[in-house]
């Protein structure tokens, strides 16, 4: 179809050229507008970069701090998914458990140690402070009283020895001490044992409540010392001399007509007079000594 805007008078060549950059601008395409990126090609770089990052954070660990951020991080992200993982812990035993079930009361000769177990709870039995009891009398009107031996801490601070040796009394006045045949049962087997309780009256009334029990007494070797010195002085005290009087005569002693001299009243001697008074040995009286004086005290604490 001829152009209706060409020219009469314009050449070929120059209709043809014309056409031809007519054509080329039609056909010439436009540059595509560049599509802006997507969220998922921001998370994705994002992501990456990330992860090079956690990368080279990890790397700067060592493995326990690597191990124990890992396990964080899973605990936050996955919470409760790690009950499958935990260890049964139900059958799980301490100290306490093996002492409660190798404890004895009293360990005989016999008894066998084989195990660490027997081992432990023997030890156990060595730390602890066999010469008074602690007791429960919560069912002494049953005639139940339980007992165990004190530890350190009752021992420091007197429980059961200047204290009442009931488990929930605290009282320190009008002790008494007591001998129990204490009867119990320990794994299956019946046995017997002497304990000392040291009680306050009322105490002593509950543990008496059934069967009146036998008051403790000293040792052998210190009631023999306490009669040993009760001898001397009292045979200080008849060899005395008493005071001389107005007339120079003493008082009649204890002893009778006996190996005292001839006359005088009584078997003590007459006071001496005058100078005959230096020519009498001198009466010294024996001081006790440190030990004395300790097994005395000992004696009135360990009754």
């Amino acid at each position: 179809m001829p152009n209706e805007y060409e020219s009469a008078f314009e050449g070929d060549s120059e209709v043809e050229e014309r056409r031809r950059r007519r054509l080329d601008l039609t056909q010439k395409l436009r540059p595509e507008r560049e599509s802006r990126p997507d969220g998922g090609f921001f998370s994705e770089a994002r992501a990456k970069h990330e992860g090079r990052v956690r990368r080279l954070h990890y790397l700067s660990l060592n493995a326990y701090d690597r191990h124990k951020e890992l396990v964080n991080q899973y605990h936050l992200y996955h919470p409760g998914a790690t009950r499958a993982l935990q260890r049964d812990a139900s059958r799980d035993r301490t100290d306490h458990h093996v002492l409660r079930d190798n404890h004895r009361f009293v360990w005989a000769p016999e008894d066998t140690t084989e195990t660490w177990e027997r081992r432990m709870a023997k030890r156990y039995y060595d730390k602890l402070f066999r010469e008074y009891c602690i007791c429960d009398l919560a069912y002494y009107k049953l005639n139940r009283v339980a007992m165990r031996w004190r530890v350190e801490k009752e021992v420091v601070e007197g429980k059961g020895q200047f204290s009442c040796g009931a488990k929930r009394c605290e009282a320190r006045d009008s002790l008494q001490s007591w001998e129990v045949n204490f009867a119990y049962e320990e794994h299956g087997e019946k046995k017997a044992c002497l304990v000392k309780l040291r009680l306050c009256p009322d105490c002593s009334r509950k543990l008496n409540y059934h069967n009146k029990r036998r008051k403790a007494k000293p040792p052998k070797k210190m009631r023999r010392k306490s009669e040993k010195r009760a001898r001397t002085e009292g045979k200080s005290e008849s060899e005395r001399v008493p005071g001389s009087g107005v007339d120079g005569e003493g008082s009649s002693g204890a002893g009778g007509s006996g190996a005292g001299g001839s006359g005088g009243s009584g078997g003590a001697a007459a006071a001496p007079q005058g100078e005959d008074i230096w020519k009498q040995p001198a009466t010294v009286e024996e001081e006790k000594s440190r030990t004395e004086e300790f097994d005395e005290l000992l004696s009135e604490l360990f009754m």
